[in-house]
């Protein structure tokens, strides 16, 4: 979200494009803007007829540089500029950094990448009150372009104390999920102190440091979902490494049960071009059969010429690759994965029951899951195989019904909260999906559940003829 589709006609446009969750950066603007942007998709998303997830991504211990103003600024290669801390203005002889550890902190030899690449700072000098640095890369800069360090130099915490006044506030309000940036632990996802979902948002933690990768399984383990955020990763690591390791996220995720969202740059071409170039729209069609549960836009809807028209774009991309996905090799490569828990029961239980479901369904043609679920667990088991079948995500809590808009292949769909035992929420779920044109008359459906409300897991599979 940004101001290239704060208009509702816009917005509306693009709900009606595809749009299934709306992310509100943080890194820009106030709470007060943030909170208007989350209720205009709310009401929007209603008026739409639509379920649209609203995920707020908070900005954490995110380094920038006092501003440029408006105009660019040209920094020459070659050249010397000097970088002290502070929060005023910035020249292309002297870039201030809000960040207090900066002299201490960076060492001579580190590379500081400006505003996503389009300038790179190599550290020659070390005083005590600033640091000198050659413009190895230079490049036209404006506004407050982020400034990216070494995650193993930053002495700064996750969350940070701005983030937790953003999460407050858009708790509050029930927002659906929360991005969690510059994630180096498990520990750092657990700091976020929230109820666990569904009762709370769902996490969603960003893979964007080099120490995120290193303990990848248990941030993904302690996390509601996962962001593999390429722009800084690819400062932290080296660029070819990039496609093995979102190839290595990414399946880590499904054998995990978490979605997995694809960001950054996927069709950059397209904040200014009305259509993307060849090598984007690979990429998206790539992200799509590496698993990814999401493919995420950013400036090309925030700021972009064209908002409607790129959620289009991507849209169809997204669905050609799917039109070509392997689901029977993916599915059988999922249950050859080691899956959710080795230890929990339940969790056992559920990973059988889906797979069972995906094999019935493959086998008699079955077009449509019924998937019924308090937590959204089972829905997300479901969706990890990948099924050619449409999953209706159905439950009786509004804030798993939100959270399933991050689940692949799902319509999340709301049941009355006066329905109570389980087979009486499966019953009703299929005379749901048949009026809202889901199913049809005659139609074989497969129907996941527990077999009662005080299931842990969903332990029936029954295939119903749709009367």
């Amino acid at each position: 979200m940004g101001p290239a589709c704060d208009d509702e006609v816009v917005l509306k446009g693009m709900i009606e494009a595809g749009m299934d969750v709306a992310r509100i950066n943080m890194s820009h603007g106030s709470i007060e803007e943030g909170l208007e942007r989350f209720h205009r998709v709310r009401r929007l998303s209603e008026e739409c007829g639509r379920r649209v997830g609203i995920l707020v991504d908070l900005p954490g211990p995110k380094v920038r540089c006092a501003t440029f103003g408006d105009e660019y600024v040209r920094l020459v290669p070659g050249s010397t500029v000097e970088l002290r801390v502070g929060n005023e203005t910035s020249t292309a002889e002297i870039i201030e950094v809000n960040y207090e550890g900066l002299v201490t902190d960076v060492q001579i030899g580190d590379r500081l990448n400006m505003g996503d690449g389009r300038a790179i700072l190599e550290i020659t000098e070390k005083q005590p009150d600033k640091l000198l640095a050659n413009v190895a890369h230079g490049g036209k800069i404006s506004g407050r372009p982020g400034i990216h360090v070494p995650s193993d130099r930053l002495r700064i915490s996750t969350p940070t104390p701005e983030d937790l006044v953003i999460l407050d506030a858009f708790v509050a309000v029930g927002v659906d999920m929360v991005a969690l940036s510059f994630v180096r632990s498990a520990h750092e996802v657990r700091r976020v102190g929230t109820e666990p979902h569904p009762r709370g948002p769902l996490i969603v933690a960003k893979i964007e440091t080099r120490a995120a990768v290193e303990n990848l399984e248990g941030i993904i383990e302690a996390s509601g979902a996962v962001m593999v955020a390429r722009g800084d990763l690819g400062n932290e690591l080296p660029l070819e490494d990039l496609p093995v390791l979102q190839k290595e996220i990414i399946s880590k995720c499904i054998a995990l049960g978490r979605p997995a969202i694809t960001a950054t740059q996927m069709l950059e071409s397209m904040i200014e071009s009305p259509a993307p170039t060849r090598a984007e729209t690979s990429d998206v069609a790539n992200a799509v059969w590496d698993g990814s549960s999401v493919v995420m836009l950013s400036g090309e809807t925030a700021v972009g010429a064209d908002p409607i028209n790129v959620v289009r774009t991507m849209g169809r991309i997204a669905r050609r690759a799917d039109e070509e996905f392997d689901h029977n090799r993916w599915a059988r490569r999922i249950a050859e994965l080691r899956m959710t828990s080795e230890t929990d029961t339940d969790a056992s239980v559920t990973d059988a029951m889906t797979m069972a479901a995906w094999r019935a369904t493959a086998e008699l043609g079955v077009k449509t899951i019924v998937a019924v679920s308090s937590s959204g667990f089972t829905v997300r088991s479901m969706a990890r195989f990948r099924p050619e079948a449409t999953i209706l995500g159905f439950s009786t809590n509004l804030n798993t019904v939100n959270q399933l808009s991050l689940s692949w292949g799902t319509i999340p769909v709301a049941l009355p909260p006066h329905v109570s035992s389980n087979e009486e929420m499966a019953d009703e779920a299929v005379r749901t999906a048949k009026e809202l044109g889901h199913v049809a008359t005659g139609e074989l459906v497969a129907v996941l559940a527990g077999a009662s409300s005080s299931s842990l897991s969903a332990n029936v599979l029954r295939l119903v003829r749709v009367g």
